[in-house]
């Protein structure tokens, strides 16, 4: 139960970023939370509507994988979650780790646990 809750909150989670990156990249609270001048926004539109797109992929992936019992994809898509949280705080944002690693993390403790 426990896993699940987590597994959803990672897949909810992605699924934001993707609202945020595909649709108010450069609304001014979307800009706020990557540290983005306006600028900046307008030239980074298109990267950062793709990188959406991988984070709903992300999002709707551990979902799929929660709802169909596919432990191994479930798994796969948790780590790949959790690897982009190490990057991405070491490279942008440092809230990645927080928003990405550590509920990542959780999720997999619990699988692990059968929890």
């Amino acid at each position: 139960m426990i896993m699940s809750v987590l597994t959803v909150l990672v897949g909810g989670i992605h699924l934001y970023f993707m609202v945020l990156e595909s649709f108010r990249w450069e609304h001014p609270r979307t800009r706020k939370v990557f540290g983005m001048t306006e600028e900046l926004a307008a030239q980074t539109k298109a990267m950062a509507a793709n990188q959406g797109l991988y984070n709903a992929f992300l999002g709707v992936g551990v979902i799929y994988a929660l709802a169909t019992g596919n432990t191994a994809m479930q798994v796969f898509l948790l780590l790949c979650v959790a690897i982009a949280g190490i990057i991405g705080a070491m490279t942008a944002v440092k809230a990645a780790l927080y928003a990405q690693t550590i509920p990542a993390g959780l999720a997999l403790g619990a699988l692990a646990l059968g929890i």
